[in-house]
């Protein structure tokens, strides 16, 4: 039997449970459109929750990916979006907007990771004897030069211009979707979005790695 631990009920869920017709509810649930596993899931429906995960999680992970980058505690962010996700599902007055929900729960988590990151960057300027030991995040060897510098630059810039420009330029969402997922207004986003680029740019031709693609993409615009 596989289980899996939903953090948010206290209680585990069983996807193969061995109980005569469990299969066939699962079955059904994955059938349901996001408004009828909205409901499910408010009638307490197990099954229902385990579908929310398995259909959903890949895009939140996508998301909380594009912001954050590498980070050692990607999956325990996604379990928190999830937690509360559950823990809020009958504040969801459009179940039919299901996705975006979730994404802008994303975007709340990972806003609260950066600025938790900003508050520690003290720890930077200690000196090495008074810098707890902690479990260090190695980059994935086959990450590119260019994305290390990518992600460096994001780790300058404020929490709200990094979450415009990654959910716009690298995760490549609508501006009306992002709009959505930062819970703002479509006039706010485009004001963002103008200004994260700004500030990118500017601190991007900083960066070796980034400087000549950037003067590559100027090239390529004049001719």
């Amino acid at each position: 039997m596989t289980v899996r631990d939903t953090r948010a009920t206290g209680k585990v869920l069983s996807l193969h449970d061995s109980r005569p017709g469990h299969a066939k509810v699962e079955a059904l649930a994955a059938r349901l459109d996001d408004v009828s596993l909205v409901g499910a899931i408010r009638r307490g429906d197990r099954a229902a929750t385990a579908e929310l995960f398995d259909r959903h999680a890949p895009r939140v992970r996508r998301t909380l990916l594009r912001v954050l980058g590498h980070d050692a505690d990607l999956a325990d962010h996604v379990q928190d979006v999830f937690t509360r996700a559950l823990g809020e599902i009958d504040k969801l007055r459009d179940p039919d907007r299901l996705s975006s929900w979730l994404t802008s729960i994303a975007v709340f988590v990972a806003r609260g990771t950066i600025r938790k990151r900003t508050r520690w960057r003290w720890l930077r300027f200690a000196p090495p004897e008074e810098i707890p030991e902690v479990a260090a995040a190695v980059a994935d060897e086959t990450v590119s030069e260019e994305l290390r510098a990518t992600y460096a630059v994001l780790e300058e810039m404020d929490a709200d211009l990094r979450i415009a420009f990654a959910l716009r330029f690298m995760d490549g969402m609508e501006l009306k979707e992002a709009a959505v997922a930062c819970d703002v207004s479509l006039a706010t986003i485009k004001r963002r979005l103008k200004r994260a680029e700004e500030d990118f740019v500017f601190r991007a031709e900083k960066k070796p790695a980034l400087a000549e693609r950037l003067e590559r993409g100027r090239r390529g615009r004049k001719a």
